[in-house]
């Protein structure tokens, strides 16, 4: 359950740090039109910070942090997460300096795909606890 905690903690952190990022990467670089650094603080603090929080509830309440593929769960929700996060970063900060990477919207794509089943697989992974 701690592991949880820390995960949302650092997702805070991260989230923080992304929205002081974009704020002073395109004040520096006169920068006013939309780019996706911009959704980043929020995806982060979002999909890390307040879900892992939110876990982390459960996991006292339902000990949901308790079945046996909840390790692997973890793994994948991260790593998913992970790559939609820096696969925005990278296109926010291209955007910014005026370029652009092909292929760049399709590791976004399989970033979202694999938090949407990750999503369901932690659905699943609480209702067998809840049925306890």
């Amino acid at each position: 359950m701690r592991k949880l905690y820390v995960t949302s903690f650092a997702y805070a952190i991260l989230g923080l740090v992304a929205g002081i990022f974009f704020r002073e990467f395109t004040k520096i670089n006169e920068y006013t039109a939309y780019t996706t650094l911009k959704p980043l603080h929020t995806h982060i603090l979002v999909l890390g910070f307040m879900f892992f929080l939110i876990l982390t509830l459960l996991a006292k309440t339902f000990r949901v942090h308790e079945t046996r593929s909840f390790d692997p769960w973890y793994f994948v929700y991260n790593g998913g997460l992970i790559v939609t996060l820096i696969a925005m970063t990278v296109r926010g900060v291209l955007q910014v300096n005026g370029t652009d990477m092909n292929g760049l919207n399709h590791i976004a794509g399989l970033g979202h795909a694999i938090l949407g089943a990750s999503i369901i697989w932690f659905m699943v992974l609480l209702g067998k606890k809840i049925k306890e």
